[in-house]
């Protein structure tokens, strides 16, 4: 999969930043690749999303207006996830006459501190520590429509080099709801919300005032253009921010499908 997103939108610092009035415009490009799998019995996949970022930001430091730009490699995520109960691993042929009723699914993302970095910089594109996300969700099926509930946890590792110092965050607890409708096979249109919160920081041991309690919504609508290839259009917006970007984001992706079995 290939996608591009534009996100336009204020940002809300850490307050303990000499940072105000600060907004941007970002683009992100990103490639991916999934690789399903059969995991003891049950249907499982693998992987891996490589981002790229530009953009420019501005807003006031220490009361003097300031402008930067940004351009680099984000940190790349892995993902494994697989179904606990509900579809197993299957071939195509089994794969065409199943029925999806209720599923039970875990997975485990892991992102890896390989983005662009400058322990001088406020703001960077690179986080410089490792994140991992354990989650687990359930999807139940009624014709056409598809419910799915996520609930899960980012915990991370600490930045030892942030402005010479050690900055440490507590874990980001989320939950995530999606709606879908299929229209038809591999046309489809999605609903999405999320809450999450957690996240305080510290620095060199003393706790900064940035907990998170945000919240995003947004919608996707997937369009087959062959058997095998597909677009994906987006677009998210914050619904309830106090620490964190409060963007408006819209997004394309395009993908492509191979394999012979699950």
């Amino acid at each position: 999969m290939f996608g591009f997103t534009r996100s336009t939108g204020d940002i809300d610092f850490d307050p303990s930043l000499p940072i105000e009035d600060a907004s941007a415009v970002l683009h992100a490009t990103f490639s991916a690749y999934a690789h399903a799998l059969d995991f003891f019995g049950r249907s499982a996949n693998v992987a891996v999303t490589v981002p790229y970022v530009w953009g420019d930001l501005e807003g006031k430091v220490n009361g003097s207006a300031q402008q930067a730009h940004r351009s680099g490699l984000s940190n790349p995520a892995v993902r494994f996830a697989v179904n606990l109960y509900g579809a197993p691993a299957m071939d195509l042929e089994r794969f065409a006459r199943y029925r999806e009723k209720t599923t039970i699914g875990a997975s485990i993302s892991v992102v890896v501190p390989l983005g662009q970095y400058d322990p001088a910089r406020f703001v960077n594109i690179g986080t410089n520590r490792w994140g991992a996300k354990p989650e687990i969700g359930i999807s139940q099926h009624f014709g056409p429509w598809d419910f799915d509930l996520y609930s899960g946890v980012w915990i991370f590792s600490a930045n030892d080099n942030y402005q010479g110092r050690t900055r440490k965050q507590d874990p980001i607890a989320s939950a995530q709801i999606h709606v879908s409708y299929s229209i038809r096979p591999r046309l489809w249109i999605a609903f999405d919300a999320n809450f999450y919160t957690g996240g305080r920081t510290s620095v060199n041991g003393v706790p900064s005032n940035d907990l998170q309690r945000n919240s995003r919504l947004g919608g996707t609508i997937s369009i087959p253009v062959t058997r095998r290839q597909a677009l994906k259009f987006s677009g998210s917006s914050g619904a309830i921010t106090n620490i964190g970007a409060d963007f408006i984001s819209i997004g394309v992706a395009y993908q492509y499908l191979w394999g012979g079995g699950l």
